[in-house]
């Protein structure tokens, strides 16, 4: 039986895992399961159905209803959210804050990360989010926790903002990350944290390609070790 890998890449918002995770699924040939975006999925269903965030018998009550899968079409990843394709609409701010508040209800999480342990078991992967190498691939083959200042990450993403046309302030787009890491890393069920087994890497004063380059070096040790 072929051998199937797993990759887990963990950190704060705006540490670039997604744009980091999806380049090196390329170039391994790997499948990229965004857990993020999953979670998006579900945020957008509550934001669609009117239901607050801070209501957690209701959002218990929600995540019971939503299927969330993720498919790829021409190579593109699709995130299918009860048969709807709403991949275009899951990347506001809006849905961006509702996910990272609902993501905290124990019946949101548990929903979404067996399908997130079922994709993993039968293929190669490379999935990025809060918890992965701690909670959902935890016997993942390389874990990766990813960071960079809150500063840093506040100018990239004022950046992406500033390039669609969107007005922002640079100061509350820091302000906004500081709480959400916050948020992240104390909340009851599956907190942010770097695993024990994994290797920090922090991508303040790193490019893309460095980082990218490091993640399949860290890989490659790790396929060599396994053949000693």
């Amino acid at each position: 039986m072929t051998k199937v890998y797993n990759i887990a890449i963990d950190g704060p918002a705006g540490a670039g895992k997604s744009t980091i995770a999806k380049s090196v699924a390329e170039k391994l040939h790997f499948v990229y399961v965004d857990t993020g975006a999953m979670y998006r999925a579900m945020a957008l269903y509550f934001l669609r159905n009117g239901i607050p965030a801070h209501d957690e018998a209701a959002i218990s009550r929600a995540a019971g209803e939503v299927n969330v899968t993720i498919t790829y079409e021409d190579g593109l990843q699709q995130v299918i959210l009860n048969g709807e394709n709403v991949s275009p609409y899951i990347r506001t701010e809006e849905v961006s804050a509702m996910a990272s508040a609902t993501s905290v209800y124990l019946p949101v999480r548990k929903k979404l990360v067996e399908l997130q342990k079922e994709l993993a078991s039968k293929e190669n992967v490379i999935m990025d989010g809060r918890d992965i190498g701690t909670c959902v691939l935890p016997e993942a083959d390389l874990k990766i926790y990813l960071t960079a200042g809150s500063r840093v990450r506040a100018k990239r993403r004022y950046r992406e903002l500033t390039a669609k046309g969107v007005e922002c302030s640079l100061e509350d787009i820091e302000k906004d990350i500081i709480r959400r890491d916050h948020r992240d890393m104390n909340r009851e069920n599956s907190p942010l944290k770097q695993a024990e087994d994994a290797v920090l890497l922090d991508s303040s004063y790193m490019t893309v390609p460095e980082v990218i380059s490091r993640i399949m070096e860290l890989f490659d040790e790790k396929k060599k070790e396994e053949r000693r």
